[in-house]
């Protein structure tokens, strides 16, 4: 099957943010994504609210509840506020299906590197546990390294999210062969270690097929800062559709 598409919805509340008129609409962004396809939702709430904030959570929840067939996934660092995010959504019987724990600081432009271990191992373990005690899936953002991936199953993650900027940065280079083949290695480990495996940061209409050509077993990809910039252009269907085919068209 192809990966699924998982649509980050960060920047459209980013823009939004910078007037006080509630457009454009992160609900009706995520509305017009589904109907078009796209497999999931993926937000982002940091601590400053400098995008997804706390009532866009809940009412992409509530808007989900009418699409039980699509995934909704939180993400964000798990010492912040997203444990009590996705603890409120539970207590309110919403629907959120995976968290992601990404390890960025609270004034971080962007995540930029993933989980270390074993230094992130025992602090991570009993968040991990509280996850899945509410009964979502955890992934956790994660470097390339093949070497890390057992790890992250000790410690009871689900899924990996692999840092994908690396590969990204190098896209047209002479070194995206290497790159590629450095995600290669790390996913077969995530997948020997029986972890299922995500990818995120930096794809797009132009590198996305030959990542999920060449890395095997890339279940779910997360893409929110090309997808919106490309939907500026060409609209919601017509961009998830071609994001789509990028993941079908690849063997």
């Amino acid at each position: 099957m192809a990966p699924k598409l998982s649509v980050n919805l960060n920047k459209v509340a980013l823009v939004r943010n910078t007037r006080h008129l509630g457009i454009p609409s992160v609900t009706c962004a995520a509305t017009l994504c589904l109907q078009a396809g796209a497999a999931g939702i993926t937000v982002h709430p940091r601590p400053d609210a400098r995008h997804i904030r706390p009532d866009d959570v809940v009412e992409l929840a509530q808007l989900l509840q009418a699409w039980p067939d699509r995934e909704f996934n939180v993400e964000g660092n798990p010492f912040h506020n997203l444990m009590d995010c996705v603890a409120d959504l539970v207590a309110r019987k919403l629907p959120v299906h995976q968290v992601t724990f990404v390890p960025d600081s609270e004034g971080q432009f962007t995540s930029d590197h993933g989980w270390t271990f074993p230094q992130d191992a025992v602090r991570l373990t009993p968040l991990i546990d509280q996850a899945h005690a509410l009964g979502l899936r955890v992934s956790l953002f994660m470097d390339a390294d093949p070497n890390a991936m057992s790890a992250a199953k000790t410690v009871g993650a689900d899924r990996v999210e692999l840092y994908t900027e690396p590969y990204a940065a190098a896209w047209g280079t002479p070194d995206q062969n290497a790159q590629l083949q450095r995600f290669a290695r790390a996913a077969q480990a995530a997948l020997d270690a029986g972890l299922g495996v995500n990818a995120g940061h930096d794809l797009n209409r132009d590198n996305l097929g030959a990542f999920v050509q060449t890395v095997p077993g890339v279940q779910e990809v997360s893409i929110g800062h090309a997808l919106i910039s490309d939907a500026l252009e060409l609209g919601y269907a017509a961009t998830i559709r071609a994001y789509l085919q990028c993941l079908e068209n690849a063997p």
